[in-house]
């Protein structure tokens, strides 16, 4: 039988609306609605027209047994004009990415999952799960060398999506192997490892929960804050290079930025969390940094490179070794044609062939 819910997936997967894409095979926004809600059911011609629209296989609307992910395990970073359809299109390409990630755990030992979950309610109890959570996977109290490295070993999968709006900055999904999808148009790199901290944050600490409301996206900055900073160590450094009496040292604020790898802007909120300067203090230095033109972009953004996810390329290297991936027909087992693919700019193009467990 037709599966309306993967027409809407692949829809919103493509980043088409019920409009675009019932303009597009001559028919209309409700026809395509019914489709999707399993009201109709389509002829073989129609079938064929979506299929080559939306880069799939006409199977690809037939199969079942397919599970779907709740709201709760969605985890957005983004800005609160971010548009509705992006929203959906980043929600739909994680959707499928976990099923490739699946697909990838069936055949290799990946990194065992290893995230601890934390009820908070207070700051001092954010504060603590930070704490907790450097402890559990040994990092100690210092600077974090690297952000990637510290979640995929603890089991997550990081990736990140090619032509997705700037108003999403990083995305998390609550799955069996958790997914971190981060926005790599971003220019600095000092940014991306706070957006994989907060992310750290909603999967440690919201899991269950429906995020995004300001409370909730509150306790991920605050989460992310303690853990790249925590407050003991961090505190002496800033009291002993970033203030200077009641004026802040910006030279003290680029030494910290660069040993503890965390933007400037960062440092300032951080600093004022922990009542190390107060409100005042904390506008001056912010209107002070956009004066000197860092209010995005900072200084020694250029002094370190955005940092490299490795375990999904690692994985893909291994399927290439020991599986002899060829692109088509990796494409061919999820029921999708080749550049369907293209999106998802970490899956591998022209390797060998796949051999399928069983086979």
């Amino acid at each position: 039988m037709f599966n309306g819910n993967e027409l809407r997936l692949a829809r919103q997967y493509h980043g088409l609306s019920l409009n675009e894409l019932a303009n597009s095979i001559e028919k209309s926004r409700q026809y395509i609605h019914q489709l999707e809600t399993g009201r109709t059911e389509p002829t073989e011609q129609t079938i064929k027209l979506l299929a080559d629209t939306l880069k799939v296989l006409p199977s690809f609307f037939c199969t079942s047994g397919q599970t779907y992910f709740a709201e709760e395990q969605f985890h957005f970073r983004k800005n609160v004009t971010t548009k509705v359809v992006y929203k959906q299109t980043v929600k739909a390409r994680g959707e499928f990415f976990e099923r490739i990630v699946k697909f990838i755990d069936e055949k290799l030992n990946l990194p065992e999952v290893d995230f601890p979950s934390i009820d908070v309610e207070t700051n001092e109890e954010i504060e603590k799960a930070a704490e907790k959570t450097r402890s559990h996977w040994d990092l100690g109290m210092g600077p974090i060398s690297n952000m990637v490295r510290v979640v995929e070993n603890a089991g997550a999968v990081v990736t990140y999506f090619d032509g997705v709006s700037t108003s999403v900055d990083a995305l998390s999904i609550t799955a069996k192997r958790p997914i971190i999808i981060r926005n790599d148009s971003k220019q600095s790199p000092y940014r991306l490892r706070f957006d994989l901290a907060h992310e750290t944050g909603h999967l440690i600490m919201h899991e269950g929960q429906v995020t995004g409301d300001r409370l909730t996206e509150l306790q991920a900055n605050r989460f992310a804050s303690a853990f790249l900073m925590p407050r003991t160590t961090f505190s002496k450094d800033f009291m002993m290079f970033g203030n200077r009496g009641s004026r802040i040292s910006w030279q003290g604020l680029s030494d910290i930025k660069l040993k503890w790898k965390v933007s400037k802007a960062a440092i300032l909120y951080r600093a004022k969390d922990l009542n190390l300067i107060d409100s005042d203090q904390y506008r001056s230095a912010i209107i002070g940094l956009k004066k000197r033109g860092e209010g995005i972009v900072e200084s020694e953004d250029h002094f370190i490179e955005k940092e490299k996810y490795e375990l999904l390329n690692n994985a893909f290297a291994c399927l290439d070794q020991y599986y002899q991936i060829k692109a088509n027909e990796f494409a061919e087992f999820f029921k999708v044609k080749s550049d369907f693919f293209s999106v998802l700019v970490d899956i591998p193009k022209n390797r060998p062939k796949l051999q399928l467990v069983g086979n």
